[in-house]
């Protein structure tokens, strides 16, 4: 079992920064994928990012360039650095851990966190 909490969300302005934390429980999370996901109002959650536990990383492409997703597992957490944000990166984020493979797909991830409100203000 992994339990996942996600932290660092809050209410930045256009153009500011944010970095959410991923703190898992669980000796063997190094071994596990994670991503994070995020869900506006009104529409379905999506695909952000993704980390394998070798750390080869993925995005979506309406972030690249701007989020970094980075793990230390020595720490058990794994974080999503958001630099020049914007008013459609609005929404709540989750985090998501997976057993075996890593891919965009939501369903191959196990374990989720309750998520964490980011808003950006224009």
């Amino acid at each position: 079992q992994v339990q996942l909490v996600e932290s660092g969300g809050g209410l930045v302005q256009a153009g500011g920064s944010l970095r959410l934390s991923c703190a898992a429980s669980g000796r063997t999370f190094s071994r596990y994928a994670v991503g994070w996901f995020r869900q506006a109002p009104g529409r379905e959650r999506e695909f952000v990012a993704a980390i394998s536990w070798i750390s080869t990383t993925d995005y979506v492409d309406s972030v690249k360039g701007r989020f970094t997703i980075s793990r230390d597992n020595a720490k058990n957490t794994v974080y999503l650095q958001m630099n020049s944000l914007k008013p459609e990166d609005t929404a709540v984020y989750y985090c998501a851990a997976a057993p075996a493979g890593w891919s965009n797909r939501q369903d191959i991830y196990d374990y989720w966190g309750q998520g964490t409100q980011v808003t950006v203000s224009s």
